[in-house]
């Protein structure tokens, strides 16, 4: 029975993704961003294809790190959060029985029992389908509008994170599973000795509980994250049960996946049980020439401008006024996402760049090209070569890429017997730690 790969959707609730420019093709939905009916349909789209989940990208602020301003993502169309995807997630959730959905919420600024209160319901709603992306956030404009002056240093914001998810078991797990009676005729709704106080107390976090919300079916939500530093690593050992990391080719893929997989079995895990999803990105097309066409089109649409501050966005450092003899890390202070500067790094040494070269560097090594075929021949390929295990589907438009992708790539995969045909699982867990064919 061969090993099957996992597919989980990268959305947001605005008209770009990754790929910066990609709202201004003209398969680009844009005038149903603030409708219900564009939500549920990419969900039933996924759900139809059998993607394991999607999950929300999210900022707590608009970025303004590039040039000191909103300018350039308001008025070039960057990566932008116009909905809270805590309140679109219900609606995909309705329209759908068996795809899992996440968001994105950081450990740094959401207390633990707001953070368990919300997803718990969620999670119980969708009967075991809910996923936490969990984050410690990088940029002090959204510490600011969280009320302090700037972002906590990066030990610090882990530290708190581990006290935020300790909490947040404690508070999922004061319900026992068969805490409900619902005996009408002894007046009895619920054991309340089956209902316990998480009395949690921590240097950075404190919770008394019990939380009001009752244990999911899949006991509580399915937990992602995507740090790449030492101490990320480390945190998602502890904690991940689906790791999203962005590499810039197989040998990257490779040693990072071994690494946490190493990680993983000397912490006592089932490394199987966390799969590790690289991102990706196709452009289709019937023929090579096509499908190269296509991609060459795409780029055309490339905001060089944007794509500058979508770096320095990652890079937590304003390329604009970012003078050459200074260090990164002295320009970041406690900014930045690591796996940005390692992503930059890979490609500074694989291209022979310099660090401006590479900054404004516009080709995403993560866009396949091709035909159907060529395109699952490349997912095979890494999968098999131990690159990962599976991956996860960011869109260059939407929702027209994913539509192609559903529609040409899965069948292939499932023909060749490296992707499912039907669930196997009830919940999102479930369907994660399923690894053998349907």
């Amino acid at each position: 029975m061969p090993r099957q790969m996992h597919l989980v959707a990268y959305l947001k609730t605005g008209p770009t993704a990754d790929f910066v420019g990609g709202w201004r093709h003209p398969a680009a939905e844009l005038d149903n961003i603030f409708e219900p009916a564009r939500y549920e349909h990419i969900a039933r789209v996924l759900e139809a294809a059998c993607f394991d989940g999607c999950f929300f990208a999210d900022l707590f602020g608009l970025y303004d790190v590039h040039g000191g301003s909103v300018d350039a993502y308001v008025r070039r169309g960057g990566q932008i959060s116009f909905l809270d995807p805590m309140v679109v997630l219900p609606l995909m959730g309705a329209a759908t029985r068996h795809l899992g959905i996440g968001a994105t919420l950081s450990t740094s600024f959401h207390s633990a029992y707001h953070l368990a209160r919300a997803l718990g319901s969620l999670d119980l709603l969708t009967k075991g389908r809910v996923a936490w992306n969990v984050v410690t956030s990088a940029t002090d404009l959204e510490a600011q509008n969280f009320g302090l002056s700037e972002i906590p240093p990066r030990e610090e914001r882990y530290d708190r994170a581990d006290e935020v998810l300790e909490a947040c078991m404690a508070l999922w797990h004061g319900w026992e599973p068969d805490a409900f009676v619902m005996d009408r005729k002894t007046g009895v709704f619920a054991d309340p000795g089956k209902v316990h106080y998480a009395n949690y107390v921590g240097r950075w976090v404190r919770s008394r509980g019990p939380l009001s919300i009752p244990r999911s079916p899949q006991e509580h939500p399915v937990l992602m994250q995507a740090g790449s530093s030492a101490r990320g690593r480390e945190f998602a050992t502890r904690w991940a049960e689906l790791i999203f990391t962005v590499q810039r080719g197989l040998d990257e893929m490779r040693a990072f996946r071994d690494d946490m997989r190493a990680r993983l079995a000397a912490a006592g895990r089932v490394p199987d049980h966390c799969p590790v999803l690289p991102l990706l990105s196709v452009v289709l097309g019937e023929t090579e020439s096509i499908a190269r066409e296509r991609a060459d089109y795409l780029d055309s649409l490339i905001d060089p401008e944007l794509s500058l501050a979508f770096q320095s966005s990652n890079l937590g450092v304003d390329l604009t006024r970012h003078a050459a003899d200074v260090p990164l890390a002295a320009a970041q202070r406690n900014q930045g996402i690591q796996g940005s500067v390692d992503l930059l790094s890979q490609t500074m040494h694989a291209e022979g760049l310099s660090f401006e070269q590479a900054t404004k560097r516009t080709r995403r090594d993560h866009v396949i090209v091709g035909t159907a075929e060529a395109v699952a021949d490349h997912m095979q390929q890494v999968f098999e070569a131990g690159g990962c295990d599976g991956f996860v589907v960011c869109p260059t438009h939407f929702p027209a890429m994913f539509e192609e992708f559903c529609r040409m790539v899965v069948p292939e995969l499932q023909r060749r017997g490296i992707f499912r045909r039907a669930y196997a699982g009830r919940t999102l867990r479930e369907n994660l730690r399923d690894h053998g064919a349907c």
